[in-house]
């Protein structure tokens, strides 16, 4: 092989060729392979993706690292083939965070790798759109114009209009012929140039100033513009604000500051149902350098996300807005990370790699030298308890912005409205709530029904034998669905047909037990006929841009009633709303799961202050079948703080987050004596290497025992510190022979048991 066809590496007097460790694309497990890079080859380092053979193909990978190779080992090398770009896809710092995710969460490197570069940049299916564009190569005299409308009357119209409307037009809404004769003549060039897709083209955002800001917000601007100067000094920034008391504000103007410092910032959102109103608010703010926003979620489409990735990565976006996955946007001179709603669940990726965003940020600013602040109406209790001990800074928002007023929540005990309803319907309003809609209509005040469920009814009961439908493929109850005419099972996604009559006992007497959204919408129409009312959640809203024009609606005065899910329940600012209705606030309360508590008060505080974030007051009812329960009696006055002492009281005793770490590990396997008797095999194995502090939980079914026709075994871990308990975990997992049919999943800092 010639020496001079690879680069060279000084070492002493000698010089080394260099070669490239490369991460296979596509592998189950991380294949990692050595290349030679050919002298021609020009700009390969860390973070390059290469196109490499394998075997008698070829395929894609990611240069991990560039080091000097002996030359003994060069012949055995074989070439890198090219670059798939010239520059490097993943800069070095990604590529350090990359490497600390897969250690951390104990996941592949390869599934890492394709976090941080969406599909749509890999792939390389979806380049830049070009289109045609016609410019004027000189402006015609007077004399020119008026012979050639006499002439060629079409030719001389687009002229005039590329004289109106320069510099350059698409080609597309001219004559053909026109063009042509334009083009001989020499009076215009068409060029082919690169258009950008952009996700909000054809909206009009309204230029908005800074906001005066009360005591407690100048405050925590000033907090975070000290750690933006100072970040290697500064802790992590936990804002802790009521609804509504003005952290988007706070956002906005810090925004702007690390902008006018020529540096970056990076926004997340738990929701992609909070993107647009994100995005509405800081484009509105930055109306001059709107195209420096960018937006990186799921419901973009290939072709958009291929360019506001490469617009991020090229520097011409400087915010970038997104959901967790947006925690990998490739932002240079990063100064603000912002994470809001930082309590919320959906911050945690449940699929491989098993990142929770939050967490993951936090680490993200200390590898880039930049900020970060944490803000919530009720911060996670791991979030609270950091700021407690003071490995965070606690900011503090006590009151709404411009005076408003918390609203007032009342409390309804269901048990007492069931015996009301009629036999075997569901107690969906009560008659509180009824009566506060209709008031609410009189006065052209706008009401949120909130209910995490979605559907008709949560599920279809023999009355004559018990017996419930449920999915063929999963052991849970389907949900009727009376749009689809379906039953749909909300973990597989499967569907059938609802039965006529029981499959068991063959009894015509089923009953639709429970409710979803979808029937609290029929109920609403019913009762308030003249109401205009929409309904948000996965179903309704599946088509893209549709959550974004029905909000908008909303917000404009165009709806009176919005029913939804989650997607409704935090972030979203509604000042005509004064009346919330929480309408089955015990669901999700009695799960067996130790963040349940939290999540219901999260929940129910989060819904509540959607309401009276304007001029009027808001009111609040709460429908229970628990109303004593402490997480709905704590949440009713507002109270985080007395929450979250008894709160982290029952975790401190139990030795769960924040006063330790966990880890669950799921065996599964379609065939379900195989799926315990591993994760029994696995268990012994731990038992007998683990040191004493690590709490080793008891082999137990999950709490979905069965999804996707997988039968599943779950083991909870315990421990100090993560590291205790994943280093001998993948240790064993490594050496036991897992049978072919047998996943095991390990999920480090879970959020949901099951």
């Amino acid at each position: 092989m010639p020496d001079d066809e690879f680069p060279f590496a000084a070492e002493g007097s000698r010089l080394l060729p260099m070669a490239a460790r490369v991460l296979l694309d596509g592998a189950v497990a991380d294949l990692e392979f050595d290349y030679a890079i050919p002298a021609a080859l020009d700009g390969v380092a860390p973070g390059s993706r290469v196109k490499v053979p394998l075997r008698q193909r070829t395929v894609t990978g990611t240069v991990l690292m560039v080091y000097p190779a002996a030359e003994a080992e060069v012949p055995k090398l074989k070439p890198l083939l090219g670059l798939l770009s010239e520059r490097v896809m993943i800069p070095p710092a990604l590529m350090e965070f990359g490497k600390w995710i897969s250690e951390y969460y104990c996941a592949p490197l390869e599934s890492v790798m394709r976090a941080m570069l969406p599909e749509a940049v890999r792939e390389e299916k979806h380049g830049e759109k070009r289109r045609l564009f016609v410019r004027l190569l000189r402006e015609p005299s007077a004399e020119e114009h008026a012979a050639l409308a006499k002439k060629a009357p079409k030719q001389a119209e687009v002229l005039l209009l590329l004289q109106l409307g320069g510099p350059a037009l698409p080609a597309a809404d001219f004559s053909g012929a026109a063009l042509k004769g334009l083009r001989e003549k020499a009076w215009v060039e068409i060029t082919e140039e690169a258009v950008a897709r952009d996700p909000f083209e054809g909206e009009r955002f309204i230029s908005t100033k800074a906001l005066s800001l009360n005591q407690a917000q100048h405050d925590a601007l000033v907090a975070v513009l000290e750690a933006v100067r100072e970040p290697l000094q500064a802790k992590p920034l936990l804002l802790f604000g009521v609804t509504g008391s003005g952290k988007t504000e706070v956002y906005l103007q810090a925004a702007h500051r690390v902008l006018e410092q020529g540096r970056s910032v990076l926004v997340l959102v738990p929701e992609i149902s909070l993107t647009p109103q994100t995005v509405e608010r800081f484009k509105s703010r930055f109306a001059d350098m709107q195209d420096r926003v960018a937006v990186l979620h799921s419901h973009l489409g290939q072709g958009e996300r291929f360019d506001e990735w490469h617009r991020i990565q090229r520097g011409q976006a400087r915010i970038v807005i997104g959901a967790r996955s947006a925690l990998f946007a490739p932002l240079d001179e990063l100064g603000l990370i912002i994470v809001d709603e930082e309590h919320e669940g959906s911050y945690k990726q449940e699929q491989p790699p098993r990142y929770q965003a939050r967490d993951a940020a936090v680490v993200r600013a200390r590898l880039e030298g930049c900020a970060i602040l944490l803000g919530s109406a009720t911060p996670a209790l791991e979030s609270w308890h950091n700021a407690q001990r003071g490995k965070y800074d606690l900011l503090r928002l006590p009151e709404r912005a411009d005076d408003a007023k918390l609203p007032l929540v009342r409390i309804i005990d269901m048990r007492t409205e069931k015996k009301r309803a009629a036999k075997g319907s569901p107690a969906i309003l009560s008659e509180r709530l009824r009566m506060a809609i209709d008031q609410r209509l009189s006065k052209g005040e706008q009401t949120i029904l909130f209910l995490n469920r979605r559907g008709f009814a949560s599920s279809v009961v023999c009355q004559a034998c018990g017996h419930v439908v449920k999915c063929l493929h999963c052991e849970i109850a389907m949900t009727v669905h009376r749009e689809l005419g379906r039953l749909v099972c909300h973990v597989c996604g499967f569907q059938k047909l609802a039965p006529q009559k029981c499959p068991e006992c063959k009894d015509p007497a089923i009953l639709l037990a429970g409710y979803g959204t979808e029937r609290v919408e029929e109920t609403l129409r019913k009762v308030f006929p003249v109401a205009r009312i929409a309904r948000v959640d996965a179903d309704s809203m599946s088509q893209k841009n549709t959550l974004r024009d029905t909000l908008h609606a909303f917000k404009t005065g165009k709806l009176d009633l919005l029913v939804g899910t989650q997607m409704i329940a935090k972030g979203l600012h509604f000042p005509n709303v004064t009346l919330v209705g929480i309408l089955n606030a015990d669901m999700g309360l009695h799960i067996p799961d130790f963040r349940a508590g939290e999540r219901t008060f999260s929940l129910l505080t989060q819904v509540a202050g959607r309401a009276g974030r304007g001029e009027l007051m808001g009111e609040v009812v709460v429908q229970s079948f628990t109303p004593h329960h402490p997480s709905i009696q704590f949440a009713r006055q507002h109270d985080y703080e007395g929450f979250s002492v008894q709160e982290l009281e029952f975790r401190r005793q139990c030795g769960y987050p924040p006063y330790g770490h966990a880890v669950l590990v799921t065996v599964r396997s379609e065939r379900e004596n195989l799926a315990e008797f591993t994760l029994k095999t696995l268990h012994a194995k731990l038992a007998k290497s683990f040191p004493p502090e690590i709490l080793l939980g008891e082999p137990a079914p999950s709490p979905l025992v069965k999804s996707h026709d997988q039968y599943r075994f779950q083991i909870l871990i315990r421990a100090r510190q993560a590291r205790q308990i994943t280093e001998p975990l993948m240790a064993a997992l490594g050496a036991l022979k897992m049978p072919k049919e047998v996943i095991a999943t390990v999920d480090v800092d879970p959020v949901n048991l099951g």
